[in-house]
């Protein structure tokens, strides 16, 4: 019996299915079964995966409601202990899956493992090892952009990016899955702050690599949908996951950080836009008030705390 699902999230992707298949067609790990769950594509790519890979596992919604709710459909639909979460826009090394699956084992508390990012187009690039937050109330890929053969060392980060992670069947139901109110974008820092306030790790395992388009479903790295969900995403996870003595504390780093990516967008000539997806999410928040994140004590509070203050110093001094 399988143990692992790789589930694919899929909304017009048949420019990057032929790659992503063929590539987990390969995989050293044998053990798992593949489920597409289709988000409404009006182009080829369910007539594709039925011609061409007739034993994977097709969910068909009637429209795209995004990220969130197309994996939690998957989630929920399969049975296997484990949940390898995966971007239609991603070729897999054929040691992808079973390196991630070894590495959640081997280590206890993990509640996820991400793989290394590979740019896709640039394979001496980095596209992210794993997901970092800071308190300008920023998320972003640690070692983006950086040579490839960085980044060897195995440990952990403060989320896993869902377009290559594994993740625990038992402890994603435990929290509740990931909240369909994101859409897409922040999703997956949202569920992995949440699994760090009940006390979980997530890892970064070098060994498990993937080769990265990015943006596939929106289109480029900057646009007005994704501007404007992040923006709103932004401000409904830090909602959600920090209490009020937090968010206070934290303010005089908020606001900076607001402002900067405010101008530093307004110079894309996608102002509107990210000031009104500030606007919907504080509405959103507003309107999703029993959504706050619960369970976590002091110490958990005040380790997450100095996390993002370290993260901020790191992102803003690095080189």
């Amino acid at each position: 019996m399988n143990e692992i699902t790789v589930i694919i999230p899929n909304f017009n992707g048949i420019q990057y299915l032929p790659c992503l298949m063929e590539s987990l067609s390969r995989q050293t790990e044998k053990n798992f079964s593949v489920l597409i769950v289709d988000n409404g594509s009006t182009d080829e790519s369910l007539d594709y995966l039925r011609r061409n890979w007739p034993k994977a596992e097709i969910l068909p919604l009637e429209k795209n409601y995004g990220f969130s709710y197309a994996v939690n459909a998957g989630i929920q639909a399969c049975k296997t202990p484990l949940v390898v979460l995966l971007n239609n826009d991603i070729e897999a090394e054929e040691g992808f899956v079973e390196a991630l699956a070894a590495a959640v084992r081997r280590h206890p508390g993990a509640f996820s493992c991400q793989a290394k990012m590979i740019a896709f187009y640039d394979r001496d690039r980095l596209d992210g090892a794993g997901d970092l937050y800071c308190a300008l109330g920023w998320a972003y890929a640690r070692g983006k952009g950086k040579p490839a053969h960085t980044y060897e060392k195995e440990e952990t980060v403060f989320a896993c990016c869902a377009g290559a992670a594994i993740y625990r069947r038992d402890r994603l139901t435990e929290l509740g899955l990931f909240d369909d109110a994101h859409f897409a974008y922040l999703e997956d820092v949202d569920l992995g702050y949440r699994a760090r306030l009940k006390g979980y790790e997530n890892w970064y395992v070098p060994s498990a690599a993937v080769y990265h388009v990015g943006s596939g479903t929106s289109g480029t790295r900057h646009n007005a949908f994704k501007t404007r969900y992040s923006s709103r995403n932004n401000v409904y996870l830090i909602y959600k996951n920090m209490p009020l003595p937090q968010i206070l504390l934290n303010i005089p780093f908020l606001l900076p950080g607001f402002l900067i990516k405010g101008l530093y967008f307004i110079l894309k000539g996608l102002g509107k836009e990210y000031f009104g997806g500030l606007k919907e999410g504080i509405a959103l928040s507003a309107k999703n008030r029993g959504s706050k994140a619960k369970g976590a004590g002091f110490r958990v509070y005040a380790s997450i705390q100095t996390e993002l203050w370290g993260n901020m110093l790191r992102l803003l001094f690095s080189r």
